[in-house]
């Protein structure tokens, strides 16, 4: 189908701005199921970005099967 990129659509079109609070509501959700699924590695707090905290679970307890691998840190893990 025909598309159209918007930069920057989230402040320009109404209809892009819901989609992604939807998308960000769904990911957090996501995270928080993942977080009762794997205690410890903090996905409830930091949602997943990559930050001291996750970065340092990542050492402690290695990556599940829901880390991407081709994220540098999970990638470094693997090996």
């Amino acid at each position: 189908c025909a598309c159209e990129a918007v930069i920057g659509g989230d402040g320009a079109i109404l209809s892009v701005a819901a989609a992604s609070i939807v998308a960000k509501v769904a990911r957090d959700r996501l995270m928080c199921a993942l977080a009762r699924e794997h205690p410890g590695y903090g996905f409830d707090t930091h949602m997943g970005y990559g930050v001291p905290a996750h970065l340092d679970a990542l050492d402690r307890l290695g990556p599940t099967v829901h880390h991407r691998r081709l994220f540098a840190p999970v990638a470094a893990a693997w090996r």
